[in-house]
């Protein structure tokens, strides 16, 4: 059987297309029918997978010095 390809090779620019299109999905599932079970459900799993690819990003703080947010 064959096995599943766990290594992926995206760029950030291919992240940040993927986020933009689970984000527009996910706003057309929520204005078109939010009585809908099936859209209710299209709609946690986009989030979920968006939470997931938000904790998996690194993000840059300097390590000597002050950091200031912004």
């Amino acid at each position: 059987m064959p096995q599943p390809n766990r290594k992926f090779d995206l760029s950030v620019e291919d992240l940040d297309l993927i986020e933009a299109a689970l984000r527009q999905t996910k706003a057309r599932e929520l204005s078109e029918d939010m009585a809908a079970q099936a859209a209710n459900d299209n709609v946690r799993r986009i989030h979920d997978l968006l939470g997931r690819l938000h904790n998996q990003k690194t993000f840059f703080r300097p390590s000597k010095g002050t950091y200031i947010g912004g």
